[in-house]
């Protein structure tokens, strides 16, 4: 049963948003969600889905949408110079990441945790691009998603879709017909209780990450119906650049 955004969420902007995105994106996806019961429905949270399309933001959000809650993501910075849509983007609560040069030392997740501070929900990819995997499994993960989680005490909600690949392949063309499949699970939030009052080093973040992981490609495992392997890809291990485009 699909849901309507809480009013207090569900702005002016983001009304106009959704009648402009979701005609588009449902003539090119039917979007199957699973679980989307565990979507809170109040208050803050993280959710953390898999990333392997550059379609995949606008998809989990038109599923974040549908079970009931509003999307904030971290955005890449150079995004909000584009006129229109940096607007739009700072209009609507999206957070600016710099992922090169002096900028890059502002902190993106104090920004998160001010969305967290009025009870937002904010996506936060643990993967921080599109993995690597040869066949989109989930990658090695970074530290952003557990760390606000940690840091602000909120609910971090693993998830994983499958499918968008048919619309938008990793580095491909967008495909609009014929109308493609998504499912898309919400899985239970990540026990992190043996984190909690630990120092947020190093060692905690890794442990804390690698969970999450975890969950997200059990999730997969289970839309997929098949084993993800062992070990999980590494990008430093395999002589690429954990940002931008790659071949492969």
């Amino acid at each position: 049963m699909r849901r309507s955004p809480s009013r207090a969420e569900k702005t002016g902007l983001f009304r106009v948003i959704a009648f402009l995105v979701l005609p588009f994106m449902n003539a090119i996806g039917k979007y199957v969600l699973h679980d989307e019961h565990k979507v809170p429905q109040k208050g803050a949270f993280v959710l953390a889905p898999n990333h392997y399309s550059e379609i995949d933001p606008i998809v989990m959000g038109v599923a974040l949408w549908y079970s009931g809650r509003v999307p904030r993501y971290l955005a890449k910075a150079s995004l909000f110079r584009i006129p229109v849509v940096g607007w739009i983007l700072r209009r609507t609560g999206q957070i600016p990441v710099e992922r090169h040069g002096a900028a890059r030392s502002s902190d993106p997740l104090a920004a998160a945790s001010k969305l967290v501070e009025k009870g937002l929900a904010v996506i936060i990819y643990p993967e921080g691009t599109l993995t690597r995997d040869p066949d989109l499994w989930p990658m090695r993960g970074k530290s952003g998603a557990v760390r606000t989680a940690l840091e602000r005490g909120i609910p971090l909600i693993p998830a994983a879709h499958w499918g968008t690949q048919g619309i938008l392949p990793r580095y491909g063309k967008l495909s609009l017909f014929p109308r493609k499949r998504v499912d898309i699970v919400f899985g239970d939030p990540v026990d992190l209780s043996q984190f909690e009052g630990r120092p947020l080093d190093t060692a905690t973040l890794n442990a804390a990450t690698s969970l999450l992981m975890k969950d997200i490609t059990a999730l997969l495992e289970r839309l997929r119906n098949e084993k993800a392997p062992a070990e999980r890809w590494d990008p430093s291990k395999n002589n690429q650049a954990e940002t931008g485009r790659f071949d492969g």
